[in-house]
């Protein structure tokens, strides 16, 4: 049973199977994971001027001001900006030399992972929760087929490059094909050259999001990066479109 709603400004969608696919403890959840999300978009939307993260960033109020997970997705933040040797950062300076609080790159995968836990609760029932093409999966049954990951071809996204199987953990995926240069390396403000995406396959969502974030900003340094990271394998497809592997399954 397939769900589909538009939330934090991009398509959320609920693939269920097993005892609850199609009744109402499947349905309440889905509803539980959307209000969570629709939270996360209250506190965090950069696009809302009434927002806590924007209110944070043009100085109005202070961090203890905020909702305590304004402080948790900071810290991660920083926790990111460190382990990247500060390619991603949240914290930037604009063009017009003013100070930006941007915490989208860490807000998305963040918050879907934070939903997943509503579905968690449902009894015999797999789930595959996926926003703006990033997602969440888990497969109960040991004995059942994993989920099926399409990677797209980032230079032709009708095309896949790749299958991944998934059992419990999560996929994201980093580059231009849809949203265009939205990535730059935070050192230099530069756009990154020499790669096209970066797919991270990680325990949750909220470190493969910044992970394919962090290695995509770093351009032709992806893929040395993403081998120091403990726990993640993946794909990173070059400008040249050459894909190559990085971890061990």
């Amino acid at each position: 049973m397939r769900r589909v709603e538009h939330v934090m400004g991009m398509p959320v969608s609920l693939v269920l199977r097993g005892r609850h696919a199609d009744d109402e403890a499947g349905e309440a959840a889905w509803q539980d994971a959307l209000a969570s999300l629709r939270e996360a978009d209250r506190v965090f939307s950069t696009w809302r001027e009434d927002s806590y993260i924007s209110r944070l960033g043009r100085e109005e109020i202070e961090l203890g001001d905020c909702p305590p997970e304004v402080a948790e997705v900071l810290g991660l933040a920083e926790a990111a900006r460190l382990e990247s040797d500060g390619a991603f950062d949240v914290r930037r300076v604009a063009a017009d030399g003013t100070h930006v609080l941007d915490t989208d790159g860490v807000v998305k995968g963040w918050a879907v992972q934070r939903a997943a836990a509503c579905l968690a609760a449902l009894e015999g029932t797999d789930y595959c929760l996926s926003a703006g093409g990033d997602m969440v999966c888990r497969v109960v049954d040991p004995d059942a087929e994993p989920w099926q990951v399409g990677i797209e071809d980032p230079r032709d996204p009708s095309r896949l490059i790749a299958r991944i199987p998934v059992r419990d953990g999560a996929v994201a995926t980093s580059g231009f094909a849809h949203r265009g240069a939205h990535i730059v390396d935070a050192r230099t403000g530069q756009v990154p050259s020499g790669v096209a995406s970066v797919t991270v396959v990680a325990p949750d969502l909220t470190w493969a999001d910044l992970d394919a974030t962090s290695a995509f900003a770093m351009g032709d340094r992806a893929l040395p990066w993403l081998r120091t990271r403990a726990g993640r394998v993946g794909l990173v497809v070059a400008a040249d479109g050459t894909a190559e592997v990085f971890g061990a399954a």
